[in-house]
């Protein structure tokens, strides 16, 4: 009861310390180190990476997908009583395409309980168990390296921004016919069911100066700069007018749209093709890319062969973990940067006072609980239960605060997601969007936080600081001496 009360003081006291530690929304973060006097060359992504959309885009993905699903697969009518939930979902969620169950899996391939949906209702912790034998999910029913459910694998990763309308039209569709007690093939739904990013609109892009901003100060320090996405010319050109100017095109040395990734990165068979400014494909074999013109497909190792673009001088960003940057980092050795603009979002959460308390409070109680369960008398056992209903409790609040369905995107309770450790190994840095670019000169250099490793955090002050005292250790050593 003393240590109790203790630790109940202590995490009232650091409360007020932790706060004033607000994380800045606007920072970059390294999981690698990397210097930006190294980099030469800047390479983007379009689609969420230049260009932002307004949340109203995915509304009429939804309906579009929902209404396509209706008039040329014969789908009821009556699903469209089904209108887009912007918060149902968040990005990085596994669907189990055989069994119809969306859910977030962590880095260690273990479900999160309170987190498997099928439709739009929870379903219960005893149900999962039972249909997984357990928690864990084996690695060969896992996606493959794109995430895609194929060659035989039943799960599917969902990754892309714009996978949010497409998960939420899976548990609309899945709700309706459950509801109705209609007798379906789930994996026929789940082929039904592709929602397509075309239907993207420029008249939802959100405008802000600083996409120019950035493309201008890079500009201005004589760097290089290229543009590889899989949209078409005509949406790329009418968006950068918007977003930049008439004479974006003079800012990049090489521009190249309907690229195919992920297969831009890997198939050699693909050639480029110039395109004119009709959109006409011309016939010429290309020798050279050369600025001011726009190039469609081709490939990443024709594009090393004719820029001379390799290695760690070249820094990519791009939205998508799987399809942008894993090829890059694991096969060219180019550096990459993850644009996550959810992360905005969930670190101005994590600097309110409500998710400091909680996550102060269930780091004390998970520290009482790994230092008390020594105490093995009827007393000290009910206390102890009692603690790990509340920790349980808080584990719940904490998932709450960012989405009441599926938490963070980042962690499922206390270990990163599967989203997350993707993140950790194809993103040499991540931020919110390019823009917190400008607040950095390019000769920084980004330095990752040394996180101590498990046998390594009771030498590390800061860690003895939030939980880690060995007091009632300590008082039974003193005991027996």
């Amino acid at each position: 009861l003393v240590s109790y009360l203790f630790y109940f003081s202590f995490s009232s006291d650091l409360i007020p310390v932790i706060s004033n530690n607000f994380v800045n929304p606007d920072t970059i973060f390294a999981n690698n180190e990397m210097s930006l006097q190294d980099i030469e060359i800047y390479g983007f992504d379009y689609d969420y990476t230049l260009a932002f959309y307004s949340s109203n885009l995915h509304t009429l993905i939804f309906n579009i997908a929902r209404d396509i699903l209706i008039q040329e697969h014969r789908y009821p009518e009556g699903l469209k009583e089904y209108e887009y939930i912007p918060d149902f979902v968040v990005r990085g969620l596994h669907y189990d395409v055989q069994k119809a169950l969306l859910m977030k899996i962590d880095a260690f391939h273990y479900i999160q309980l309170g987190t498997v949906y099928r439709g739009l209702h929870p379903v219960s912790d005893k149900e999962v168990i039972a249909m997984y034998e357990g928690c864990h999910v084996p690695l060969e029913i896992m996606s493959d390296f794109y995430g895609k459910s194929s060659h035989g694998h039943t799960m599917k990763q969902f990754m892309d921004i714009f996978s949010l309308p497409e998960m939420t039209l899976l548990s609309c569709v899945n709700d309706y016919f459950m509801k109705h007690n209609i007798d379906y093939e789930p994996v026929h739904l789940y082929k039904d069911v592709k929602v397509r990013s075309d239907h993207k609109t420029n008249k939802y892009i959100c405008y802000g100066e600083q996409t120019h901003a950035v493309l201008r100060k890079l500009s201005e320090n004589g760097k290089k700069m290229f543009l590889i996405t899989n949209s078409p010319l005509d949406f790329v050109d009418r968006g950068m007018n918007y977003i930049v100017g008439k004479d974006w095109r003079d800012l990049f040395d090489v521009v190249i749209v309907q690229a195919d990734k992920p297969s831009f990165f890997n198939d050699r068979r693909k050639p480029f093709r110039r395109v004119t400014d009709k959109g006409v494909l011309l016939w010429d074999r290309i020798h050279h890319l050369e600025k001011g013109q726009i190039y469609k497909q081709g490939n990443l190792y024709e594009f090393l062969r004719l820029t001379g673009w390799r290695g760690s001088k070249v820094l990519y960003f791009g939205d998508h973990i799987y399809s942008d940057l894993a090829d890059l980092t694991l096969k060219h050795g180019w550096r990459t940067g993850a644009i996550i603009p959810e992360l905005r979002k969930e670190i101005k959460i994590m600097n309110t006072e409500e998710y400091v308390h909680t996550m102060t409070w269930l780091q004390s109680l998970t520290s009482l609980l790994e230092h008390m369960q020594v105490h093995r008398d009827p007393a000290s056992q009910a206390v102890i239960q009692q603690w790990i209903r509340e920790r349980e409790d808080m584990r719940s609040q904490a998932k709450d605060i960012f989405n009441s369905q599926f938490g963070s995107l980042f962690r499922t309770y206390h270990n990163p997601t599967y989203f997350s450790r993707r993140l950790s190994r194809f993103a040499d840095i991540y931020m919110a969007s390019i823009s917190c670019l400008l607040n950095y000169d390019l000769k920084h250099t980004f330095y990752p936080r040394r996180t101590p490793l498990q046998h390594e955090s009771p030498s590390w002050p800061e860690q003895t600081s939030t939980g880690a005292m060995n007091i009632p250790f300590q008082s039974q050593q003193a005991g027996s001496e």
